[in-house]
């Protein structure tokens, strides 16, 4: 049985770096699956009126397939060409509740992702996604600079 590995992108630069360091472990281990996950990030403090909420089911499919398509799709078949098996998932939510649920699904071994670049206030109120994560996850999650 193969061992599955769950890669959280999150669209920026810092994917290329998490990528790789997925491609680097797969190798080593032979027997790998690379899950490429994409979070579609949910705000609990985001207030809509409800036209918007009539619209939100639109909206939120637009979002997955838009990130499917530029962000997912083409990570997965980079890490093909190079040899791997791989394949994808878009989700939305809160990015660590979803990364952690996911590798739990997938008896994934293990997540990576890539640190997160946000700051200010909101990061010290709330904290990160990255530090959440890595405080509530129940498989190993390595952590690329």
């Amino acid at each position: 049985m193969a061992t599955t590995l769950v890669i959280g992108l999150d669209g920026h630069k810092s994917g290329e770096r998490v990528l790789e360091y997925g491609k680097r472990l797969a190798g080593l281990i032979k027997d790998c699956e690379l899950l490429v996950v994409y979070v579609v990030e949910w705000s609990p403090y985001s207030f809509q009126t409800p036209e918007e909420n009539a619209e939100r089911h639109k909206r939120r499919e637009n979002e997955i397939s838009t990130a499917m398509q530029r962000v997912v799709d083409p990570a997965v078949e980079e890490l093909k060409k190079a040899g791997l098996q791989a394949r994808g998932v878009v989700r939305h939510g809160h990015v660590a509740e979803i990364l952690n649920t996911v590798a739990k699904e997938e008896n994934a071994e293990q997540i990576i992702i890539g640190r997160s670049s946000s700051t200010g206030l909101a990061e010290r109120f709330f904290g990160s996604s990255t530090s959440n994560l890595v405080m509530s996850a129940h498989v190993p999650v390595t952590v690329i600079g």
